[in-house]
């Protein structure tokens, strides 16, 4: 072969001996070919127009994202299989949007024993449907390799039962990634966030599980250098945090924080008693800053102590509950007029009953003030 790249003369005398004969059985050939293919694609979006009621655009889709060659491999065993267990058109849809080859799968042989498997973990009826459809990518995967070392290896974390199914309906995709799961585990459990604590997290940031492990080490060494415990409740969100913000932000926040009139230590301090006051908004926390320091006039020392109150629905919950308080005062319906915070803090159903429901006579009106309209009894 080389001897006739190097012989053009050659090369093409010896191309001149073909035929026209040749030449045109070989064309012929080839758009055979393109036509078979295309007769393939035309014929599945046929079939799944016709038996599945699938649009034209649904069916075009998924005929050209599976492979020649795997049509007609009896994909209505496993659409029949789907509809068996529960799941919808829209859900069996989803599934197959998702990953065509599904569609293909032999039913015995590997879909029927990964759905089982599922079963026997507790997913039932609607719940196991609703986590397939939304994580199809795991029928994709090997069962004994992949699918059943990386659930046994959450369920080692997640003892609750109730935990269990909702940390992998959430993260579902965390299971293909199961080796650097573990071993990220492994590492957290040696930077003392242990039991619970790791179960707390991997509910929080589950994602944090499946990073490269300095970044790991770096949001716990930050959160420890911040005044965190090892292996205590506020370490964990103190670490779910710090993930979900740059330290750009999170300064940007201090700074905020500080604009008000608290020293860094005294910023600092609210980021311990509430580590998730830094995720909310710098509109919120601007306007709820104003709304305690200058038209409550709580003292700074208030907010540095309960800095959760700053994560308060102010239309919801703080000037409503502030209006019922303002209404008790004028209208000097307490013997002794109640703590601004202690009304702020109670549960809706307390709050009601002690400063809403005892004053039947103000009822009406205190509802007024507190819904902004009147409440059916």
């Amino acid at each position: 072969m080389q001897s006739l790249k190097s012989h053009p003369a050659l090369l093409f005398a010896l191309f001149n001996q073909f035929s026209s004969q040749s030449l045109t059985s070989f064309l012929s050939f080839s758009t055979k070919c393109r036509c078979l293919h295309f007769n393939e694609t035309t014929s599945m979006i046929d079939y799944l127009n016709s038996n599945f009621q699938f649009s034209k655009t649904q069916s075009l889709y998924i005929s050209k994202r599976v492979s020649r060659g795997k049509f007609p491999q009896n994909p209505s065993s496993v659409l029949t299989f789907f509809k068996q267990i529960g799941f919808s058109q829209s859900q069996i849809l989803s599934v197959i949007r998702q990953r065509p080859q599904i569609l293909f799968t032999d039913v015995d042989k590997i879909l029927r024993s990964k759905i089982e498997f599922f079963q026997m973990s507790g997913f039932q009826g609607r719940e196991l449907c609703s986590f397939i459809s939304k994580h199809p990518s795991i029928l994709t995967h090997s069962l004994k390799k992949t699918l059943v070392p990386s659930v046994e290896a959450i369920r080692k974390i997640v003892c609750d039962q109730k935990d269990f199914i909702l940390v992998l309906h959430r993260c579902g995709w965390i299971l293909p990634k199961y080796k650097r799961f573990m071993d990220n585990a492994v590492f957290l459990e040696r930077c003392g966030i242990l039991g619970t604590h790791l179960a707390l997290l991997l509910k929080l940031h589950p994602r944090l599980f499946i990073a490269q492990q300095s970044t790991i080490q770096n949001r716990v060494s930050r959160a420890v250098d911040l005044g965190f415990r090892e292996n205590s409740r506020m370490l964990v969100h103190a670490i779910h945090t710090l993930s979900c913000l740059s330290d750009k932000t999170f300064e940007r926040k201090l700074k905020l924080i500080n604009s008000f009139g608290f020293s860094n230590d005294e910023g600092l301090q609210m980021f311990k008693r509430t580590p998730t006051l830094f995720r909310t908004s710098e509109m919120k926390l601007k306007v709820g800053m104003k709304f305690f320091l200058h038209t409550v006039m709580l003292p700074k020392s208030v907010l540095i102590h309960r800095p959760q109150i700053l994560m308060y629905s102010m239309e919801d919950r703080v000037l409503p509950r502030y209006k019922v308080f303002q209404l008790l005062k004028s209208k000097n319906l307490c013997k002794k007029v109640p703590n601004y915070i202690h009304v702020l803090c109670l549960s809706e159903e307390m709050f009601l009953d002690k400063y809403i429901s005892q004053f039947r006579e103000n009822a009406e009106e205190l509802l007024v003030a507190y819904k902004g309209h009147y409440l059916e009894a």
